[in-house]
């Protein structure tokens, strides 16, 4: 697994690399907090849904599993349960020691790896995994499709890819309330929490310009995989999408 590729993407786009660079650095100041806000932010619901989503890739013991832009590896953990090995890669380096100690404390050492990468150039061979997770990450992607193509290169056949995303708001009494904790309670709590308000203005934006699920479905579609489905938790405002090779 630890292999370079000998087929991989091409370089990708100029513009994806800057998108990529900035958010890097964005996440890379917020690492103190990040995992204190995640919690906040989702009234402490959000390991639960990753417990979802790592039970969509797995459903069955497997081998081997990747999560991308794992972050402080609370999904790669989750998946741990469930798949023999994991590896987790992000392009946030000052998020890969938090990984380390975290998966230390929790025993789980000998099951997790973590390597830097692009999403875009995965270090691997091709159909060198049992299953594929993203959590949060998607959005934060310039080329949903080109990604979701890369995941799917480096996917088994008949493996699945699970991505879990925040929504954007939808119309409705709900989706106006939904925004304006976007909007309002989000960026301030985050800044007070991080001391970093622009990540939490950043994430506010990136939520509402994002796609809705049956767009990402599409996208999904799009990326080449031949069955795809989602389901929606938290009245909507999460969704865990599910693509087979």
């Amino acid at each position: 697994t630890g292999q370079a590729q000998e087929r991989g993407a091409p370089a990708p786009a100029p513009e994806t690399t800057g998108q990529t660079s900035r958010v890097s650095r964005l996440f890379g100041r917020i690492v103190p907090t990040y995992d204190l806000m995640n919690r906040l932010m989702s009234l402490g619901q959000d390991q639960a849904w990753r417990r979802r989503a790592a039970a969509l890739a797995a459903p069955e013991p497997l081998a081997l599993g990747l999560d991308v832009a794992t972050g402080t590896a609370d999904l790669a953990l989750a998946l741990a349960s469930r798949v023999r090995q994991v590896v987790g890669v992000d392009v946030c380096g000052p998020m890969l020691p938090v990984a380390l100690a975290k998966v230390a404390r929790a025993g789980r050492s000998h099951q997790l790896r973590f390597l830097l990468s692009d999403v875009y150039q995965l270090p691997f061979p091709d159909a060198s995994f049992q299953c594929v997770t993203v959590g949060f990450g998607v959005r934060n992607m310039a080329d949903p499709v080109a990604a979701f193509r890369e995941m799917r290169r480096v996917l088994r056949p008949g493996g699945r890819v699970v991505c879990l995303e925040i929504m954007p708001p939808q119309q409705g009494l709900l989706g106006r309330g939904y925004r304006l904790y976007l909007t309002r309670l989000i960026p301030f709590v985050g800044g007070l929490v991080s001391g970093q308000p622009e990540a939490y203005h950043y994430l506010s934006t990136s939520v509402q310009a994002f796609a809705n699920p049956q767009e990402l479905l599409d996208i999904m579609y799009q990326s080449g995989y031949t069955q795809a489905f989602f389901e929606g938790h938290n009245l909507g405002t999460i969704a865990v999408h599910v693509g087979i090779r």
